[in-house]
């Protein structure tokens, strides 16, 4: 049986949850990513963070939820940068895991952030590398 974001949060304390691209199907391409161990890193958008998500924390562990909001995965936040769009660097692009160029990363990216509030070149975002602590699936 599964357990529950309940128990999980009473065992990692402070935890956040959060939720992986914008529809059912890219979180779940995301999530197994993640799993697959090739996703060490996530992009998102300031204003995003500024609106009430949960700001990346170096040393937290978080939970991330899948699409349905169960209990995915835990992850422990190492490294977070802040930075425009247009500075992001083939290093932290392929720390995504989900392309194999800067070139097709910034594509990518500019179509999600259009789908999810606007974008131009000189954005602010925020970039977490974190590592993979525990998988609940």
């Amino acid at each position: 049986m599964p357990e529950s974001l309940a128990s999980l949060k009473a065992r990692y304390g402070d935890a956040e949850t959060f939720v992986l691209g914008d529809s059912r199907a890219l979180c779940e391409h995301l999530i197994g990513l993640v799993r697959q161990g090739r996703k060490t890193a996530s992009t998102g958008a300031l204003r995003d963070f500024e609106q009430g998500e949960a700001m990346p924390r170096p040393g937290r562990t978080d939970i991330l939820l899948d699409w349905s909001g169960d209990p995915a995965l835990v992850v422990r936040t190492i490294e977070v940068r802040r930075c425009t769009f247009a500075e992001v660097t083939k290093e932290m692009a392929l720390a995504e895991g989900e392309d194999d160029s800067l070139a097709a990363w910034r594509e990518g990216h500019r179509r999600y952030f259009e789908r999810t509030g606007g974008f131009s070149p000189d954005m602010a975002i925020v970039w977490e590398r974190f590592m993979l602590v525990e998988d609940l699936g």
